[in-house]
């Protein structure tokens, strides 16, 4: 049975999913050793929250993100989005879940020979629903602020707005979890601001969770709490007060990363 998705304009947003990680592990094997990505780690991640996940390279941000968006199975733990216990899914269960969430990466995976609009409204092609789909997607390019650039490709397209156009893509479906996977690490740092600037506001009108993995401190003194993963093991966790003003944040952030 196809499913039927929302109008993007609907008066009532989707609600934010609550994310609950228990002690979720991922090893990775090779001929000579186990590589340990996750060891034990658990959280909770409120509806609607802004949460970054903070640490280097191989600290297992990506491998928390991949896992919770079932686009990679645990060793041990149990994650449980919303309703979903997206841990004990059966694989034929995973594509309706991974409809009902976002992801936006670092590199922006948008098809060379499709326009910004046919990007955005790609993955509602293989479904029927009960809107104009490239109405919902031209309505999503100009919320990311790209009006006007319907026809471009990317090839045209600055990496901000190649950037812009892969974050409205992962908001076509109107999904209650959006995963971003470094979004600005292929970004000089004003436009790295601006992107997260804008998926911070994009949250606060949706309603949406955002889970923002990043090693960049700058992008998490925008969040509402900060954990930070070492070896694949929460190390710190930061609660960001709303009395607090940016610099004090990101000075706060700054010194947990001198920690690790």
């Amino acid at each position: 049975m196809q499913q039927s998705l929302r109008p993007v304009d609907a008066a009532q947003p989707s609600r934010g999913a609550e994310v609950k990680v228990e002690g979720l592990a991922k090893r990775y094997a090779s001929d000579t050793s186990v590589v340990v990505a996750l060891d034990g780690v658990s959280f909770v991640a409120a509806a609607g929250e802004l949460l970054a996940v903070m640490g280097p390279s191989g600290s297992g941000k990506s491998t928390l993100l991949h896992l919770v968006g079932a686009m990679d199975t645990a060793d041990d733990g149990r994650v449980t989005v919303g309703e979903y216990e997206v841990t004990n899914l059966a694989r034929r269960e995973q594509p309706a879940y991974r409809r009902r969430i976002g992801f936006v990466f670092q590199r922006f995976h948008l098809l060379p020979a499709l326009t910004a609009l046919d990007n955005i409204a790609a993955p509602l092609l293989p479904y029927r629903v009960d809107f104009d789909k490239h109405e919902r997607a031209s309505e999503l390019l100009a919320a990311v602020g790209l009006a006007g650039r319907e026809d471009a490709l990317p090839s045209e397209l600055s990496g901000g707005e190649q950037q812009r156009v892969a974050i409205a893509r992962a908001l076509v479906n109107d999904p209650m979890l959006l995963l971003a996977d470094e979004p600005t690490g292929n970004l000089d740092s004003q436009t790295g601001a601006e992107i997260m600037q804008l998926l911070v506001e994009l949250r606060g009108r949706r309603g949406m969770t955002l889970v923002v993995a990043t090693h960049d401190a700058v992008v998490a003194s925008s969040c509402e709490r900060v954990i930070r993963l070492r070896d694949g093991l929460i190390v710190d966790e930061l609660v960001v007060p709303d009395d607090v003003d940016a610099d004090e944040v990101l000075e706060r952030i700054s010194r947990l990363d001198a920690t690790a």
